[in-house]
């Protein structure tokens, strides 16, 4: 979910690089094949979210598998951001963007399969892998294709549209279409084919390095001098993907049984709306600046979840909306921010290291947090769970807003996104 071009980790081809000029092939429908192939990438990852309901019942697991079932999608971001991260600025961004469809397709395979918990595991980590490439060649990609020159945000509109219409998609075949559990991912693979086809058409924009170098993990650090700014941009980061956490895993458990609604494509939509509130939010840090937005985005992290909290404690759907917008927006804020803070602090030679580490925070960010929701609700139910995690997202946003308010002269160094 890069929203800079660093974060990809990508170099546009120079002008008359024979694999493929970057300036020559740019153009509004090449551009918005780029955006198509990354929506459609990143869609897979969250398609299953208003499912889980049904494989619950159907393979007989409880909230804290299906936590866990979740969780294990960060687990190959993370692999795949630690391993291959800068592999696109090796092999090409094509080669990459093919290699994560694949892997997406395989995940949908794995899903389609429907051969019981071992095999979501696999889909889930599969997807991990596919999301974890997207992130940096596809970013790049857009941006080098762009017209006139990038445009970071029509990367991030693809990204997080992406992610906010899988559970849109799956949850209205689920609640109106035949086969719930079919139908999803038989229709994601249609539109995987169609990605692949314009990948393949689409001019390469990365110019390999000759002799091709070694491909080996690229890792993370933390310069010396970024670790003043790092360590609150992370802890937002943090807490705003633990919210992305709470609604892409369990917030339709939520809806069924502390709200009783039972249609899926209600709950899609929920899930959809943060992620199309975290878009405006990253669209207003832009005019706002990193040393307002940050603390900004928490605020907005701490109203959200008080809103989600007041709607677990009085059953309101309406709360439960207004929470995830309101939380969509500070986390679009706190994010955007941070990547813009701490990548314009680092050192031009660790940037990409840099920035790794602020995605791996972030992605134990929307992993843990939610495991510990599934655990807490073996004993205390799911909305008292939700009630506690709430609470502990409110403490977190609220501590780092109010450091990054104190240092926010520090963090006006930083350039603006």
């Amino acid at each position: 979910m890069r929203s800079r071009r660093s974060a990809g980790a990508a170099h546009p081809a120079s002008a008359g690089d024979p694999a493929g000029d970057a300036t020559a092939g740019r153009g509004p429908l090449r551009y918005a094949a780029a955006a198509f192939v990354f929506a459609v990438g990143m869609a897979g990852t969250t398609l299953p979210t208003p499912l889980y309901g049904l494989y619950r019942q159907e393979l007989g697991f409880g909230e804290l598998m299906v936590t866990v079932v979740f969780a294990v999608y960060a687990v190959g971001v993370i692999a795949a951001l630690l391993v291959a991260g800068d592999y696109s600025d090796k092999l090409g961004r094509r080669p990459v963007l093919l290699a994560a469809l694949l892997l997406s397709a395989a995940s949908a395979g794995c899903f389609l399969s429907e051969g019981g918990l071992p095999l979501l595991f696999c889909g889930r980590l599969l997807s991990g892998f596919a999301a974890g490439l997207l992130s940096g060649a596809a970013t790049a990609a857009v941006l080098e294709l762009a017209p006139g020159g990038s445009r970071g945000f029509a990367a991030t509109a693809a990204n997080m549209g992406g992610l906010g219409c899988g559970p849109l998609l799956a949850g209205v075949l689920a609640q109106y279409a035949p086969r719930p559990l079919t139908l999803p991912f038989a229709t994601h693979l249609v539109l995987l084919g169609a990605a692949g086809a314009l990948t393949l058409a689409l001019p390469e924009t990365a110019r390999p390095p000759r002799p091709r170098p070694r491909l080996r993990p690229r890792g993370m650090e933390v310069p010396r001098q970024v670790r003043p700014v790092f360590v609150p941009a992370a802890l937002a980061c943090f807490t705003g993907f633990a919210v992305f956490g709470l609604f892409t895993a369990v917030s339709p458990g939520f809806m069924s049984g502390t709200l009783h609604i039972d249609n899926l494509a209600v709950s899609g939509a929920v899930v959809f709306s943060v992620f199309c509130a975290s878009l405006l939010g990253q669209a207003a840090s832009a005019r706002t600046g990193a040393p307002v937005a940050l603390p900004l985005g928490c605020l907005g992290l701490v109203v959200g979840m008080v809103q989600v909290g007041l709607s677990l404690v009085l059953g309101s759907l309406a709360l439960l909306v207004t929470g995830a917008v309101t939380g969509g927006i500070g986390q679009g804020l706190a994010f955007r921010s941070a990547m813009a803070t701490v990548s314009g602090r680092a050192p031009e030679e660790h940037r990409g290291g840099t920035i790794s580490a602020l995605f791996v925070v972030a992605y134990l960010g929307i992993s843990l947090p939610v495991v510990g929701v599934g655990a807490l609700s073996t004993g205390l139910g799911l909305r008292n769970a939700g009630l506690v995690f709430s609470a502990c997202v409110v403490v977190l946003a609220s501590g780092a807003g109010a450091w990054l308010w104190r240092t926010r002269k520090g963090t006006a160094l930083a350039p603006a996104d």
